[in-house]
């Protein structure tokens, strides 16, 4: 590793640039400037800094009064808008591989912490392939990635405050990988009150029960954040001209050289400017009704969560007829655009997400969250590019988990690439019960993992457990109702079977 830096933030005159712009100083919530004044020391100060952004954002939560979408002005993106992956790799690559190369910035969000999954820490910790974490198998695809083109790709990480320490240590272990790592931390909100709309916090400490009284605003604060750090003008110092942007978790979200060169040169004809934005989309799938869209709305391209979709209208919204694709959260963009954007006085807009949650005390609280795809309606020149599945890969759950660390996947340079002896190129649809959803539950209940490769749907609930070299094809459904257990025996074979009841085997 060349080098290994922790970005401390520091005060500056940009403060004021947030992604949405200013902030009016007649917003601030009651409490919030007396809990300000309550700590002096720098992490205060940097705290401080972080509430322009949190203001900016309540600001626009408060001026909200009407939906910020009217759902009959929703369109589909035009033909033109959506480019398909297939046109775009047949067009030829720059002779000069390793100089596009040394313009980007590979980033990825690592703010998520691995507790849905019931494990402690940062998500991207957690062991997925051969012993390999998320983080692993990043690493291993830049300094591949590297050493193939003769080029220096950094890996920037954006941590959350949850995540930024047990990161840094780990970051040790790499200090000889040829990636050069830096990391960065988004910034950190206050959780309000939902009825007394007053911040939760009595004092910027993160110790005892006002540890509760922080969250990380979503992912959509990465522009600022960036800016602040000091990284985006070191990059764009340095050359560097564009950052791909993936969550940390998404096993499919690598370089891809045909991408980066369309974000570089525009058009194939070259007849206008090159782009600022490329939101990589796939088919919509029954497993993902609930993801984003992209629309066309009022000239501009959007990005459409469920969260902005009217009660009335979540049948429509998670049919696959209607819209027919969703954000990876694979995102290409100019790093001289986000400078652009952020210096001017209206910054990147994005819609805020008001989310309320149930602290474990019962209170309700109010959390405010971007999105980093919204960014796409600020950009002069962006479009969407519908890439194959295969691009889109996340680890969400161990029902995730049980996919890739199957026979469905190979494992070369930190890549995953779906085996070519499976028949279809989609994965199965697998649905593991409750007895699964910890990491540490669902290894106990495998003494391997099945042999996955002509496999289409896979439902288990109940109290089951796998014997060795089990093979499970077709649709598989296994279901042990409450009080029974059931064992599939090593070396079996499954095939389009349901299998309910009680089935145990005992040593003897």
């Amino acid at each position: 590793m060349k080098g290994e830096t922790k970005c401390n933030n520091s005060l500056s005159s940009s403060d004021k640039v947030t992604e949405g712009g200013c902030w009016d100083p007649d917003f601030v919530p009651e409490g919030l400037e007396d809990l300000l004044k309550t700590d002096v020391t720098l992490e205060a100060q940097l705290l401080k800094r972080d509430m322009h952004g949190f203001l900016s954002v309540y600001q626009h939560f408060l001026k909200q009064t009407e939906p910020s979408l009217q759902w009959e002005k929703i369109q589909s993106p035009p033909e033109d808008r959506i480019q398909s992956f297939e046109s775009i790799k047949a067009q030829a690559l720059p002779e000069d591989i390793t100089t596009l190369l040394n313009q980007l910035v590979v980033l990825k969000l690592n703010g998520g912490l691995g507790t849905s999954m019931g494990c402690k820490g940062p998500k991207s910790l957690i062991s997925v392939r051969n012993e390999n974490t998320f983080l692993d198998l990043t690493i291993k695809q830049i300094e591949h990635l590297n050493e193939t083109h003769g080029c220096d790709v950094p890996l920037v990480l954006m941590n959350s405050f949850h995540t930024d320490q047990e990161t840094e240590d780990i970051l040790k272990k790499y200090s000889r990988r040829h990636v050069q790592i830096l990391t960065f931390t988004q910034s950190r909100f206050p959780r309000i009150n939902k009825e007394s709309r007053l911040p939760l916090a009595r004092s910027l400490s993160m110790d005892g029960a006002n540890a509760e009284a922080w969250y990380p605003p979503g992912h959509g604060d990465v522009y600022a954040s960036l800016h602040r750090s000091g990284l985006l003008q070191r990059f764009l110092s340095q050359g560097r001209k564009f950052v791909f942007i993936s969550n940390i978790d998404n096993l499919g979200a690598t370089v891809d050289l045909h991408l980066l060169s369309q974000l570089a040169n525009g058009r194939p004809d070259h007849s206008g400017p090159p782009f600022e934005f490329i939101m990589e989309v796939t088919d919509k799938t029954q497993a993902d009704v609930k993801g984003g869209t992209m629309i066309q709305y009022e000239g501009n391209l959007r990005l459409l969560e469920i969260a902005q979709v009217p009660r009335d209208r979540i049948d429509e919204f998670k049919s696959v007829s209607k819209f027919k694709i969703f954000n990876t959260n694979n995102l290409w963009v100019s790093l001289e655009a986000i400078r652009r954007l952020l210096e001017e006085e209206n910054g990147i807009n994005m819609e805020v997400i008001v989310n309320s949650k149930t602290l474990d005390g019962g209170l309700t609280v109010i959390q405010l969250e971007t999105a980093v795809g919204a960014a796409i309606q600020s950009f002069q020149r962006a479009i969407g590019v519908n890439v194959p599945r295969c691009r889109f890969l996340p680890v969400k759950t161990t029902s995730d988990l049980l996919l890739v660390m199957s026979n469905l996947f190979s494992l070369r340079q930190g890549h995953l690439s779906l085996n070519e002896q499976r028949q279809f190129k989609t994965v199965p649809l697998v649905k593991l019960g409750n007895h699964f959803t910890k990491v540490r539950d669902f290894l106990h209940r495998f003494q391997n993992i099945p042999d996955l490769l002509e496999l289409d749907h896979l439902t288990v609930s109940g109290d089951v457990t796998f014997g060795k070299d089990v093979t499970l094809k077709g649709t598989v459904i296994i279901i042990a109702n409450h009080g029974d257990r059931i064992d599939i025996p090593t070396g079996t074979i499954l095939e389009n079977k349901i299998v309910s009841g009680n089935l145990r085997i005992h040593d003897h």
